[in-house]
This record gives C-alpha cells, structure tokens and sequence, in this order.
C-alpha cells in the first residue's frame, strides 16, 4: 500500500512540507527543500506552492491518532486549515529548527553571490543566467538523487 502524502510533525523546518514529500517520493528532504529554495530564488513560484500544500496536505498523525483524510475540499475545513496553518507558523517562527538558520544563511549567501558574479560583467559568466544555471542545477541534482540510488541498492 503507498504511503499517503502528509506533512511531516518531525522532521520540520517551517511547515513540514517538504519533510513529508520527501518521505512521500522515498527521497532525502534536504533535495526537496533545495529544490523549493532554488525555485524560490529563480522566479517565487515555490513559495506559493509551499503555501498550497501547507493548507491542503494534512500533517502525519500522532501515533495512535485516528486517519484524516488526504484532501478535504469543504469551505469549512479549508477555513480551519488556514487558521491552522497562521497557529502553526507562529509555533515555527517561535521555535525555530535548529538547521533553518543554516539553511537561510546559504541560501542567501548562494543568492548574494549570484548577484554579484552577475554585475561583474565578465563575459566568461554569461552561463551565470538562470536560464542557463537553473536546467543545470536540475540535472546536477537528478544525478545526484541517481547516485544515492545505485549506492542504496
């Protein structure tokens, strides 16, 4: 039986969105987070997404919870869900995980130095693009994830 797409309760960093997908796609988390983070710098589009699956992918239940649903559609539940989802921001930003720091301070400095490679204007740098880097970084990380595979089995 496929495991059910749920965010995750332990091992979160904000939401436990991408913990859970990551269990949910039998991978690292670390690569679905680096995948939100880049798509968040490349044009924000991941935010949105991150927001989506917050409200709408429940989170895991405490052992010997009863089961919720995947996806409830009804207006009332999706107003508890958003309720929900201010309370358990406010618990994330009050008790931040510890590797979030480190997270936020690579991402910016990854982004920081992007920038600045960039308005150096040297001609060699043009793959600097994220037109160009982006469909780079995907395939760098799909051997990555390949990699691991061959070394799991």
């Amino acid at each position: 039986m496929k495991a059910k797409l749920t965010r995750s309760r332990s091992n979160r960093m904000l939401g436990g969105v991408c913990a859970g997908l990551g269990t949910y796609l039998s991978i690292d988390p670390t690569f679905v987070r680096l995948i939100f983070v880049i798509l968040a710098l490349a044009d924000g589009i991941a935010f949105l997404i991150y927001i989506a699956l917050w409200i709408l992918v429940p989170q895991e239940q405490a052992v010997g919870a009863g089961s919720e649903p995947a996806v409830q559609v009804t207006p009332a539940d999706l107003a508890r869900r958003v309720g929900q989802l201010g309370e358990e921001a406010g618990q994330a930003l009050s008790r931040p995980n510890p590797q979030a720091g480190l997270w936020l301070g690579g991402a910016l400095v990854v982004a920081g130095g992007v920038l600045f490679l960039r308005s150096l204007g040297i001609t060699w740098l043009s793959w600097l693009d994220f037109d160009v880097l982006w469909p780079l970084l995907l395939v760098l990380g799909g051997l990555v994830l390949i990699l691991r595979r061959r070394e799991e089995s």
